[in-house]
């Protein structure tokens, strides 16, 4: 039985956290975590990014209105509590109003680490976190997770969410500088590692357990990251 790095959930000898170098991002995340999506070992973000975000947190649930640790966070004085989904009435890092909506408070930004038809019941038994305001992206991003297919274009995962959001929050001096390359960087490898396996099950070196699915019988090309 392979040995688990319990930072990442990725077995030891696959591990991404030599990739990845903990940095405080000025925001506190929170990982709101599908049960699900908390077993999958094989190509989750959430704990990947959790591992490399100091102070962050991971909570796993479906309806999360009566949890004691999330609506402590929520009531806390320290914190300025968002939810990251698009909409018209989200703030974005340039909208007018933000940094002084946020004052000296730190912002706490509540992330779903689900698939997206999971996320819709979660946000619909959450009532608490609905309620919240809301934060999205004044840039337009297409993820580099391309072996996976997202119902849009502008979806993207749970690491990249968090790079977008410290490099906007960044840019409009709403958070301190840091370094957050270090989340690409694991999230780059842990892409090349699932390529180089699915290549590895169509070649015949190791076991392929989809060899029904047309899909797995082609190989791969390995991206060429800028």
């Amino acid at each position: 039985m392979r040995e688990i790095c319990y930072k990442c959930f990725h077995p030891k000898d696959t591990c991404f956290c030599k990739y990845l170098k903990p940095f405080d991002p000025g925001v506190k995340f929170v990982f709101l975590m599908h049960p699900k999506e908390a077993k999958r070992q094989r190509t989750g973000t959430g704990r990947i990014a959790h591992a490399g975000l100091l102070d962050s947190e991971i909570i796993v649930g479906i309806d999360f209105t009566q949890n004691k640790r999330l609506c402590a966070l929520l009531a806390s004085p320290e914190y300025y509590p968002v939810l990251m989904y698009p909409g018209d009435d989200a703030w974005t890092a340039q909208k007018e109003g933000f940094k002084a909506e946020i004052g000296n408070r730190k912002l706490l930004a509540i992330i779903i680490d689900s698939t997206w038809f999971c996320s819709k019941k979660m946000l619909k038994l959450s009532t608490n976190i609905m309620q919240l305001p809301k934060v999205s992206f004044f840039g337009n991003y297409r993820s580099i997770f391309t072996f996976k297919r997202e119902p849009k274009p502008e979806y993207i995962s749970t690491i990249e969410t968090c790079y977008y959001l410290i490099k906007e929050l960044q840019s409009t001096n709403i958070v301190p500088e840091s370094d957050p390359e270090c989340l690409m960087t694991a999230f780059k490898e842990l892409i090349k590692l699932q390529i180089q396996k699915e290549n590895d099950r169509i070649e015949g070196k190791i076991p392929n357990t989809h060899a029904t699915d047309f899909k797995y019988k082609r190989l791969k090309e390995m991206p060429k990251f800028d």
